[in-house]
């Protein structure tokens, strides 16, 4: 595989040292700089001994969208800027490592996502829970039917940050902390149920914080499947994550905590595949939150490299995010 030249523009996500980190080390990856407007935040990178205090800082984002030796774009601003820069890295050709969620503004992005189409660029979420294998096991037992028919998904994902956190993120987005976990999951719903036809959302505030989404439960239905999510700002750590799902011959439960998550409990209505009837524990890789950006930028890469079809599809990129939009209100339901 030759050689793909890569930016990134901004180092404010929290998933952007682990994506500087993943194409600085990937040996078919050549990174032409990094772009942070914010002078303070450079400076403070740069100073310590992270992954950003070698960066090569490029001064202007049209240094980037004008160059078109570079190929590839990780999109690692914060929500309220990512979008409208990864429409303009679209509209200038670039393939998009675009970190998740993909904004409030509905309507953008079904315009960014009909360019790439348009374009043959590709837009790949960075919902690093994609390549768990926990996830991608239970995954294929679902798609080959081992499970049954789907019929329940219960997903806890919360977390535990400061007051001052918990109230930024309700000032910046209308569903507070299940905007920003609750897209996780709902990339693993969709992807097993598809498209839930009604949405029923609790988004409270519980904490001491004021006025913000902290405290969520939201509840997914298709004709034949419901999910349950549930994520809070304030759990006591460690905090408990845990995904399980229900079908007509079998549950799989991916044990807490799911990062790592290399405990699978399975149980089966009888006995199949080399499994027993009953309840037994499957143990999978462990594999790190790095080695996760890692697999997904060889995903990436090998996908613009024609080398294999894209992990999830457009149309999957649009339909996490309306449903994320309309479990918080951004958007109408129906």
């Amino acid at each position: 595989m030759a050689k793909v030249k890569w930016a990134q523009v901004g180092t404010k996500h929290g998933h952007a040292a682990g994506k500087i980190t993943a194409l600085k080390g990937h040996p078919n990856v050549e990174v032409g700089g990094v772009f942070e407007p914010d002078a303070d935040r450079r400076a403070e990178l740069s100073a310590g001994d992270g992954p950003f205090s070698d960066a090569t800082w490029i001064d202007n984002l049209d240094d980037i969208l004008n160059d078109d030796s570079i190929a590839a774009v990780a999109s690692e601003s914060l929500n309220t800027e990512s979008l409208d820069q990864t429409e303009a890295l679209v509209n200038a050709g670039k393939h998009v490592w675009f970190d998740k969620p993909a904004g409030c503004n509905w309507e953008q992005w079904q315009r960014v996502v009909a360019e790439a189409e348009k374009s043959e660029l590709l837009v790949q979420m960075g919902y690093m829970l994609r390549y768990h294998p926990g996830f991608k096991q239970v995954n294929d037992w679902i798609k080959s039917g081992f499970l049954g028919d789907v019929t329940s998904i219960r997903g806890h994902m919360s977390t535990s940050v400061d007051r001052a956190r918990r109230e930024e993120q309700g000032r910046t987005f209308k569903g507070g902390i299940f905007y920003d976990l609750g897209s996780h999951m709902l990339d693993q719903v969709v992807w097993m149920i598809g498209r839930p036809d009604k949405i029923t959302s609790f988004l409270r505030n519980d904490s001491d914080a004021d006025g913000v989404v902290d405290n969520s439960l939201t509840v997914f239905e298709t004709d034949s499947a419901i999910a349950f999510l549930d994520i809070s700002s304030f759990e006591t750590r460690p905090t408990a994550r845990r995904f399980e799902v229900y079908g007509t011959r079998g549950s799989a439960i991916i044990l807490e905590p799911f990062e790592p998550g290399n405990r699978i409990r399975l149980c089966l209505d009888e006995a199949r595949d080399g499994y027993i009837a009953g309840e037994q524990i499957v143990e999978v890789e462990s594999r790190s939150r790095q080695a996760l950006y890692e697999i997904a930028l060889q995903a990436f890469l090998a996908t613009i490299a024609g080398a294999q079809k894209r992990d999830r599809p457009h149309t999957h990129e649009l339909d996490v995010q309306e449903t994320l939009l309309r479990a918080t209100g951004d958007i109408a339901e129906g």
